[in-house]
């Protein structure tokens, strides 16, 4: 069968209205196993994100492994997300019905009002750290007070920066942080308008690779996972779908696994870096031979960075809102269906 993709740009989708869901009710698929495509799905069309932070996502959407298990009856659209906190403004405007995100984005998303559960973790990485310029006379956290730091607010690398610079004795008063997205961090720290960068792999490895670009500090217990989250609409009402999604993520978790020089080749094309950069994040940084299910691991680590959230004063319900976002945020079903076989 010949599967065509279409791939939507995000900037078409970021002001549209939540995807009405037509045919069944999610539940009544006739199919008794709601992967098999049996043409009576919820809904005409599923919207989800690709993302070169999330190697399964490519490894799905290049295969076609989602359009194999829906069928002709559902159209799969794909959308690109340039970091977590893009994710969430795709998921809260309904402009997606599924997209990834690092478990600490995700977290405050749902502390602030955001409807989303993670239904499926795509790794476990180490994919940010502080990263300063190849020439840059600072090697320790200490000697950041009074730099400028580019970071992307609201995903995980900012959230290690805060972290980071707790443990050089500083906080976020003692540095200018400019909020910029991470290939645009990149650029900062290699133009010389920022003096250190809070980075994401790939785009933090290429500049390692390619500028020079030093990695001061590394933590890998301040990296949250990588979460794939769903609305709470999406998962009540179309329950087969987020199942379909879930089923597909396992499959490529299968296939990457078995094949991972073949998986830094799909990143390194995709991403558009050097290959032996694509197989430094593939190998080195990307735990994928991680349980698909979310659950007390994810939490606990989200408590550690709570009173981090707190501090920072980015959630406006405070501890209350923090506290409800950390017991409800998990939604585990899908997953433990698809690894464990129903």
């Amino acid at each position: 069968m010949s599967i065509t993709r279409r791939i939507v740009p995000a900037t078409a989708l970021a002001g549209a209205m939540m995807l009405v869901a037509t045919g069944c009710v999610a539940g009544e698929n006739p199919s008794a196993n709601p992967a098999e495509p049996s043409g009576d799905w919820s809904s005409s069309t599923l919207t989800l994100d690709w993302a070169t932070y999330n190697p399964l996502s490519l490894i799905i959407r290049d295969q076609g492994i989602l359009e194999e298990i829906v069928g002709d009856s559902v159209t799969v659209e794909w959308v690109q997300s340039a970091g977590s906190n893009k994710a969430n403004e795709l998921l809260r405007a309904g402009s997606i019905d599924v997209g990834s995100t690092a478990g600490s984005a995700a977290f405050l998303a749902r502390a602030n009002g955001s409807p989303i559960k993670v239904i499926n973790i795509y790794s476990q990485p180490e994919w940010a750290a502080i990263v300063v310029p190849a020439d840059s006379e600072i090697t320790s956290l200490e000697q950041l007070a009074g730099t400028s730091i580019a970071a992307t607010k609201g995903t995980d690398p900012y959230f290690f920066l805060l972290q980071a610079l707790e443990v050089g004795g500083l906080s976020v008063d003692d540095v200018e942080v400019q909020n910029l997205q991470h290939a645009d961090g990149r650029s900062a720290l290699e133009g010389g308008s920022v003096d250190a960068w809070s980075g994401l792999d790939p785009i933090m490895a290429a500049a390692e690779v390619e500028s020079g670009a030093t990695l001061i500090y590394r933590n890998v217990d301040f990296n949250t996972y990588g979460f794939l989250n769903a609305t709470e609409d999406f998962i009540d009402n179309h329950a087969d779908l987020a199942q379909a999604v879930v089923d597909a993520y396992e499959q490529a978790r299968s296939w990457a696994l078995e094949n991972p020089e073949e998986t830094a080749a799909l990143l390194a094309e995709v991403a558009g870096i050097d290959l032996a950069v694509a197989t430094t994040v593939i190998e080195e940084r990307s735990n994928l031979d991680v349980s698909g299910i979310p659950g007390a691991a994810q939490v606990a680590v989200l408590e550690k960075i709570l009173p981090v959230l707190l501090a920072d004063g980015d959630v406006q319900g405070g501890q209350a809102a923090l506290d409800d976002a950390l017991s409800s945020i998990v939604h585990a079903e899908f997953a433990e269906k698809a690894v464990n076989g129903g």
